[in-house]
């Protein structure tokens, strides 16, 4: 299986509505079903989501366009982080989101892919209804 995860998920919501999901800790909270989220809106800043499980530093924000963020499992080995990055392309109406993760523990790569998939875009989805 391969290093890295490559997803193109397409939302009937505009870049600026994705990106407050995923950068505003309330937002995100609601979104992922009450959640504990702690999120800097800055780069450089850092970030705690589900309850702690998932803790990381943003490394570029460019508003209602890109996130990229260091990014990390908190049962990881200490100092292993990945890289994650959501690109928002306005779609008609609507918005593609391409995602990148990549520089994650090999072994991780489906409970990752299959996570992406349930914990964020079926979540933003609902959230976004």
């Amino acid at each position: 299986m391969p290093h890295s995860i490559h997803h193109e998920v397409s939302f009937e919501a505009s870049p600026k509505r994705i990106y407050q999901a995923l950068t505003d800790a309330g937002q995100f909270s609601k979104m992922t079903g009450g959640a504990p989220a702690e999120i800097s809106a800055v780069a450089g800043g850092g970030f705690s989501i589900f309850g702690g499980m998932i803790l990381g530093r943003n490394l570029e924000l460019v508003p209602d366009q890109r996130l990229v963020q260091a990014w990390r499992v908190k049962t990881w080995s200490p100092g292993v982080y990945s890289v994650v990055k959501f690109e928002l392309q306005s779609e008609g109406s609507g918005t593609l989101l391409v995602f990148d993760h990549t520089g994650f523990p090999e072994d991780q790569c489906e409970h990752l892919d299959s996570g992406w998939k349930t914990n964020y875009w079926e979540s933003l989805t609902k959230f976004l209804d």
